[in-house]
C-alpha cells in the first residue's frame, strides 16, 4: 500500500539525509578546536570561571587550521524545500494582498481594497518628549501609514532603514536580491514563525547548553527532540557540534539528524557568553559541512560592553556576525530594537535568505496581516530625526549605561561571593551566569530559602533542555536594579549561601 502523507514527508527527509550521511560521517571527523580555555578568558577578566575549561586539541586537529581561518565558498547550494514544513510549504499568499503593489501603480483607482477610510480614524499628529530634551514628531503624512494597515514585511521607510542597517553592520555576502527583510511583533515572533516553519513532531534541533527559555517553549510543543550542545565561557563549542553530529547515526540511531542550529552569539542569555570570531568561523564551517540552517538570535548585539574601540563615546563591536560570513544563504538573523529603543514597541525583524523570509511573511500574512504601523511609525520618526550619526550616540549612550552597571555588579559580587560563587564578566549582554559552590539544585535554594532572605534569581534548571535534572547555576540579570539594590541583594545571597553551607 502508498504510504500515508505524513509517511511520505518522512520518507523523503529520510532520502535527503542518506544522500548526505557519508559526507557527515567524514566531516565528523574533524572537530575544530579553540584554543582559549575558558579559565584563562576568566583570569583576563579577573574573575573565576563558571565554565569548564575547554579540551586541550589533539594532534589531528591541526589539519582544520583552514576551516577555521577562513569560511568555505565551495558548499552545494542550500535546498529550501529539504527543510520546510509540509505545513510551510502549503501556506499560499493573500490573493488580495498579492494586489498591494498593482494598486500603488501611479494613476490607479483601486476599488478592491479593504482599507478602512482613514478619515474615519481620529488621530492627526503626534509629538513626542525625548529624555535628554528635544521631541520627535509624527507628522500627517507618516500618521497615515502608522494608522492603516501596512504591508505585511513592514512599512516601507522602516524596511530601507533595516536593509541599509544591515549592509553597514554585517555586509551581507550574497547578492542583495537573495536575502530579505521582514518586520515582526518583536524577534521572538520570527523565531517562533521560524521554529514553525522549519521543525515538525520527530524532527531534532541543536541548541546551546544552557539555551533562552523563550525559545525551548516554541520548540517543546513542536514535538522536537532537543540536543544540549556544550559551551564555556567563550559560548558554544565546535567540538561540541562536531562531535555530536558527526557520530549522530551511532548515538541516535533513527533519530532524525538535526537540520536547524539555534545560537544567541552575543552577550548569551542566560550565560552571557559572546561566541569569539575564530569560533563563529569554524560553526559556520560545520554547519556547511553537516548541511545545517543557523537560526542567529543576537538581540544583544549593540549591547556589546567591551572592544577593541575604547574610545569614549565610541560603539563597541561584537565579533563578526554569522550573517557576515553566509556565502550559501543558510542563515537567518533575527534582530530586535527592545533594548536599545522599547521593548514596548514589539518590533523586530528577520534578515535572510528570500526563500525563507517569504515563508516567514505568508506566515504573518495568516497570523496578523502585519506588525504594529504605529510602533513601526514612532520607530522611524526618531531614527530618521537622528540619522546614523545619532543612532550611533544613542548606541554607545545604551553600552555605556549596560557598561557602568555590568561593573558594580562584578564589584558588588567580588565583595559578597569570593569563595560562595563562580561566574565570567559577560562581554555584551545584561547577565551574569553564576554556579553557586556546594549547591547541587539551585531551583529548590530559590524556591524555598531564597524566599525568607527575599533575594531572586533565576535557576539554572530553567534554561536547560534537560529541564528534570538539577543545576547548580542561576541566571542574574544586572540591568534594573538600583546600585544599592545590587549590592543588597548579592550581600543576601552571601548570607543564603552561607547558611545552606552551615557557615552561619
Amino acid at each position: 500500500t502508498a504510504p500515508a502523507h505524513g509517511q511520505l514527508s518522512d520518507l523523503r527527509r529520510r532520502s535527503a539525509a542518506g544522500a548526505r550521511r557519508e559526507h557527515a560521517k567524514m566531516a565528523g571527523r574533524i572537530a575544530v578546536i579553540v584554543r582559549h580555555t575558558a579559565s584563562a578568558a576568566a583570569q583576563t577578566c579577573g574573575v573565576r570561571a563558571a565554565f569548564p575549561p575547554c579540551r586541550r586539541p589533539p594532534a589531528w586537529a591541526a589539519c582544520a587550521t583552514s576551516a577555521q581561518r577562513a569560511v568555505s565558498s565551495a558548499a552545494s547550494p542550500v535546498r529550501y524545500d529539504d527543510f520546510l514544513t509540509e505545513t510551510s510549504k502549503a501556506r499560499q499568499p493573500s490573493p488580495i494582498r498579492a494586489l498591494m503593489p498593482i494598486a500603488a501603480m501611479p494613476g490607479m483607482i483601486s476599488l478592491g481594497a479593504g482599507n478602512p477610510n482613514p478619515d474615519a480614524f481620529p488621530f492627526e499628529s503626534a509629538v513626542f518628549s525625548l529624555k535628554g530634551g528635544g521631541t520627535v514628531t509624527l507628522d500627517p503624512a507618516l500618521m497615515c501609514v502608522a494608522m492603516q494597515y501596512g504591508p505585511t514585511s513592514g512599512i516601507p521607510e522602516m524596511m530601507a532603514w533595516a536593509r541599509d542597517l544591515q549592509q553597514r553592520e554585517h555586509a551581507p555576502p550574497r547578492p542583495s536580491d537573495e536575502w530579505d527583510i521582514a518586520f515582526t511583533t518583536g524577534s521572538q515572533d520570527a523565531i517562533s514563525k521560524t521554529c514553525e516553519m522549519l521543525l515538525t513532531r520527530g524532527d531534532s534541533i541543536l541548541v546551546e547548553e544552557p539555551c533562552y527559555p523563550g525559545t525551548l517553549a516554541v520548540v517543546k510543543p513542536l514535538g522536537v527532540n532537543i540536543v544540549g550542545l556544550r559551551t564555556d565561557a567563550r559560548g558554544l563549542i565546535p567540538e561540541a557540534l562536531a562531535e555530536v553530529m558527526g557520530d549522530w547515526e551511532r548515538r541516535h540511531g533513527d533519530i532524525r539528524r538535526p537540520r536547524v542550529l539555534y545560537t544567541i552569539p552575543t552577550g548569551h542569555n542566560p550565560s552571557g557568553a559572546t561566541i569569539s570570531a575564530d569560533r563563529r568561523r569554524a560553526i559556520y564551517e560545520l554547519a556547511q559541512r553537516f548541511d545545517l540552517l543557523i537560526l542567529e538570535d543576537d538581540p544583544y548585539y549593540f549591547l556589546q560592553l567591551d572592544g577593541p574601540d575604547d574610545a569614549p563615546g565610541s560603539v563597541r563591536k561584537p565579533p563578526p556576525s554569522f550573517l557576515s560570513m553566509d556565502v550559501d544563504g543558510r542563515v537567518m538573523r533575527f534582530d530586535s530594537l527592545s533594548k536599545v529603543l522599547s521593548s514596548g514597541f514589539r518590533v523586530g525583524f528577520a534578515t535572510g535568505p528570500k526563500p525563507l523570509v517569504q515563508r516567514l511573511v505568508l506566515h504573518m500574512q495568516t497570523a496578523a496581516l502585519c506588525t504594529s504601523g504605529m510602533s513601526q511609525a514612532c520607530a522611524y520618526a526618531l531614527l530618521r530625526q537622528w540619522g546614523q550619526d545619532g543612532w550611533a550616540s544613542h548606541v554607545a549612550e545604551v553600552q555605556a549605561l549596560y557598561r557602568r552597571r555590568r561593573d558594580h555588579f562584578v564589584a558588588c559580587a567580588e565583595r559578597h561571593l569570593q569563595g560562595l560563587a563562580e561566574w565570567s564578566v559577560p562581554e555584551a549582554g545584561m547577565f551574569v551566569w553564576m554556579k553557586l559552590l556546594g549547591v547541587a539544585d539551585s531551583k529548590a535554594l530559590i524556591e524555598g530559602p531564597a524566599r525568607e532572605e527575599k533575594v531572586l534569581l533565576v535557576p539554572g534548571q530553567y534554561f536547560s533542555a534537560r529541564p528534570t535534572e538539577p543545576s547548580a547555576f542561576v541566571r542574574a540579570s544586572f540591568s534594573t536594579a538600583s546600585d544599592a539594590d545590587v549590592d543588597e541583594a548579592l550581600r543576601r545571597l552571601a548570607v543564603l549561601l552561607r547558611k545552606h553551607s552551615g557557615e552561619a
